[in-house]
């Protein structure tokens, strides 16, 4: 009997129906929304409960029998691959709300909740949850990628909004960290370092999350440029002057053309255009429109146009979150993949206009998008159909991504390692902050069974 096999005759009795071994099933569960090929694991699991989680774990790792964590499925560097011998632990079933602390804005999800239905829970209360990476993400996903989007650059990403954790480790041991006070100087930061971990130390099944006021007023604006350029130092220049923004996006004029055609957004020219949001009181929200404005002009911004109307911004943003599927259609039988460098806001400029340069030159189609306020941008470069266009494709990605190491950045500011950025990780982190990482892996791991092969590299002898 294979190890795979013992461990399922071992938990057949308390899952019964719940384990999956159907191809249909399997399939799904194969990949997420990367270009990373995908690989059937040898069943699926349905937990419902921390307690089943971390009798998987047990089991899995009395046997040697790999893991991953599986949420929405919407991860874009080949997080939630299996192994093919491997189990894929499905966590979209845990979708209780345990907690909500009103008076101290905070609540207890478990890690299948999506922040959708999170919001619609919360939405007679005046509080709401504002990490916005997109799509249908779990809390608990959010929380393993460091996940953050269109609205960190005034509320923060996971890692500022997760309060505290339930993870249960390889072992199947189950620990709580952090709790529900707003700061503490006791011990060492678990949650700060299971955050981002991407489910390689432990598999998150809870999250206390800070909670925020829904603003009195939002506006939304939007504003044309001729120039890419003088689109990106509108943001940083926003930035600098420490303009309270609530989101500020940039499409570059390929992005636009692609979002006019698919979200069929009226009244726009084909040109690099920012999206603007503004949260506060109505008078602050005034002067900060205003403020904008004034930044947008002097970088020869064209039609600033604003409004507080609910419907136009909601339209706005929907196209926004929007993008990756506009860039497919952009360019039918084409695949995407989503680059995600970030550097220093100082250095957006230098890094937007190179990569555009760089993507002129490499003569495939690659829309750029970012959440600039951040110094975060992506392009989705669309892979032709043609035998080389994958290696293409990277190579361009491996520019980009070079472009921003050169310039203090990172190789992912948002969509995490996975298997896509593992090559850059040496280069960005260096090899004795890699052997340490390797370090805890052992130590929390050590018959590395949890979503084994991600996020860090083999050493090299």
């Amino acid at each position: 009997m294979s190890a795979l096999e013992r461990v399922l005759n071992d938990l057949s009795e308390v899952f019964g129906d719940r384990i999956s071994r159907g191809e249909a099933v399997r399939e799904h569960h194969a990949h997420g929304e990367g270009w990373q090929p995908a690989c059937l694991p040898g069943a699926v699991i349905f937990a419902e409960s921390t307690e089943e989680v971390s009798a998987v774990l047990k089991a899995c790792n009395q046997y040697g029998v790999p893991v991953v964590a599986f949420g929405g499925g919407t991860s874009l560097e080949g997080h939630v691959t299996p192994t093919e011998h491997g189990i894929s632990l499905d966590l979209s079933r845990m979708t209780r709300i345990i907690e909500l602390n009103a008076e101290d804005l905070d609540c207890r999800v478990e890690a299948g909740v999506t922040r959708h239905a999170l919001n619609a829970y919360l939405r007679d209360t005046g509080l709401f949850f504002p990490v916005d990476p997109g799509g249908e993400s779990t809390l608990g996903g959010m929380c393993a990628t460091r996940a953050s989007g269109t609205a960190a650059v005034r509320y923060g990403t996971m890692r500022e909004n997760a309060l505290g954790l339930t993870v249960v480790l390889a072992d199947g041991r189950i620990i709580r960290t952090g709790g529900r006070v707003r700061k503490s100087a006791t011990g060492y930061d678990l949650t700060r370092l299971f955050i981002g971990s991407e489910g390689t130390l432990g598999i998150i099944t809870e999250v206390q999350l800070r909670l925020h006021g829904l603003p009195e007023t939002i506006a939304t604006a939007v504003c044309q440029f001729d120039r890419l350029e003088d689109a990106v130092n509108t943001a940083v220049t926003t930035m600098q002057i420490g303009l309270p923004i609530g989101r500020m996006e940039l499409l570059d004029e390929v992005q636009m053309d692609a979002c006019i055609q698919y979200s069929k957004l009226t009244g726009y020219e084909v040109l690099p255009t920012m999206f603007f949001e503004f949260h506060g009181a109505p008078a602050a929200v005034r002067e900060q429109v205003e403020t904008m404005e004034a930044i947008v002009a002097d970088h020869n911004g064209k039609g600033f146009m604003w409004s507080n109307n609910p419907e136009e911004r909601n339209e706005l943003w929907k196209a926004r979150h929007n993008v990756f599927w506009a860039c497919l259609a952009y360019r039918p039988h084409h695949r995407g993949i989503a680059t995600d460098a970030v550097v220093p806001v100082s250095a957006l400029t230098e890094l937007i206009v190179g990569s555009k340069r760089d993507i002129e030159e490499s003569g495939l189609v690659a829309p750029i998008v970012g959440h600039v306020g951040d110094g975060n941008f992506h392009t989705v470069i669309l892979v032709p159909p043609e035998n080389d266009g994958l290696e293409r494709a990277l190579e361009l990605d491996r520019k980009i991504v070079g472009r921003a190491l050169s310039l203090g950045g990172a190789c992912s500011g948002e969509h995490g390692v996975g298997l896509g950025k593992k090559e850059f990780m040496e280069r960005e982190h260096g090899r004795d902050a890699l052997d340490v990482m390797r370090l805890l892996k052992a130590t929390f791991d050590p018959n590395t069974i949890l979503n084994p092969g991600k996020m860090l590299p083999d050493p090299v002898n």
